[in-house]
């Protein structure tokens, strides 16, 4: 029995090729090439529209015509990416499933391409873990600097740090100097509480109507100390909002050597182990990742990997076949399929070794709720 194979063009990597069990449409040989992308077709995509003060939009010019759809539209952005982090191009449209509780839904628009991002750097900067000099001071500069220099220029950035509450230490701007300066405030922490939830909400809140490829980048050690919110409510307002968060975990090595060392009780790192959960379920469940590093030297890697997730990916669109306005979170999944066989797609190198991967997506939406 024959084999088809789409072999994906990956910078480092050898070719890649998807095997199928049964016979599709090949060409001479049993093989179908994922052809490169044409200068026309790989035009670069339009800078996003940010608004300033986070999402807030202007005005409408008066008279100005509003128009209104009935219909619900789904937008979801996808990355696949091997065992390294890095980005699988060249996919077809036709090996892509989104279902919506189960259901298959029948895909709108297909994009695929680079563009430029839109970031909020999230630091949480609190007298909890962060007093001036220490090691997770330092540590948390490290990191923030290290993200801000792997931006592009085309990039927007804002920054904001947040303790008892969250603030906005510079608004959205491709000027790096902003960023620089904001974080050069990053000296003496004001406050003990580390209120992660309602800085996370609020956050994504102001990003919501922000169009383009957008994303969260958190800071923190996930523990929250004294937030309006519960850890329920922040779930539901994060997946409402649909910006993904990519978390990077602090203060692993110091945990691991207290740990060891028997300075830190059992509660207290049930309490670190409790945080590292929730961040982990901030970000699967709105289509980013979580890291948490040990070292130093991991940080240039790991923002390397959230650039490269976020910056190239698969951008699907789709009407879904249950088009009520009820207000409910529907729960949808992104899978790679053997159109010929509808089974899981295998992803092997030139070897004809299977080559792990990670489809990196939101994982539902709330839908809209009907005006009475």
């Amino acid at each position: 029995m024959k084999r088809i194979a789409v072999l994906l063009s990956l910078p480092a990597v050898a070719w890649l090729c998807l095997l199928s069990a049964q016979q599709g449409p090949t060409r001479e040989g049993g093989e179908t090439v994922a052809r490169p992308k044409t200068k026309e077709a790989a035009k670069e995509a339009e800078l996003p529209k940010v608004p300033s003060q986070f999402g807030k939009q202007p005005d409408l010019p008066g008279g100005a015509p509003t128009f209104r759809s009935d219909v619900t539209t789904v937008n979801v952005d996808v990355a696949v990416l091997d065992s390294r982090g890095r980005f699988i191009p060249n996919i077809p449209k036709g090996y892509f499933r989104i279902l919506e509780e189960n259901v298959p839904q029948q895909i709108s628009t297909f994009e695929v391409g680079e563009a430029p991002m839109t970031v909020c750097l999230v630091i949480e900067f609190s007298n909890l873990f962060q007093s001036y000099w220490s090691a997770t001071w330092y540590e948390t500069l490290q990191a923030a600097y290290t993200f801000v220099q792997g931006l592009k220029p085309d990039d927007y950035l804002a920054v904001v740090a947040y303790d008892m509450r969250p603030e906005i230490l510079s608004d959205f701007s491709t000027d790096r100097t902003q960023a620089q300066a904001a974080m050069r405030r990053l000296n003496f922490a004001a406050y003990s509480e580390a209120n992660l939830y309602d800085a996370l909400t609020d956050t994504a809140d102001r990003m919501s109507t922000i169009e383009g490829r957008k994303a969260i980048v958190l800071l923190s050690s996930g523990i929250d100390t004294f937030s309006r919110k519960t850890f329920g409510e922040t779930r539901k307002a994060l997946q409402a909002a649909g910006v993904p968060i990519y978390a990077v975990g602090l203060m692993q090595a110091i945990r691991i050597y207290m740990e060891s060392s028997g300075y830190m009780g059992p509660i207290a790192s049930l309490d670190f182990l409790q945080a590292d959960n929730q961040m982990r379920t901030f970000a699967n469940e709105t289509g980013g990742q979580a890291f948490f590093p040990r070292f130093e030297a991991e940080f240039p890697g790991i923002f390397s990997q959230i650039s490269n997730g976020m910056r190239n990916q698969y951008s699907f669109t789709y009407q879904p076949s249950n088009q009520a306005r009820d207000g409910k979170f529907r729960r949808i999944k992104v899978e790679l399929v053997d159109p010929a066989t509808n089974k899981p797609l295998r992803v092997v190198d030139e070897n004809k070794k299977t080559i792990k991967y990670t489809i990196v997506a939101k994982n539902g939406y709330v839908a809209p709720r009907a005006v009475e």
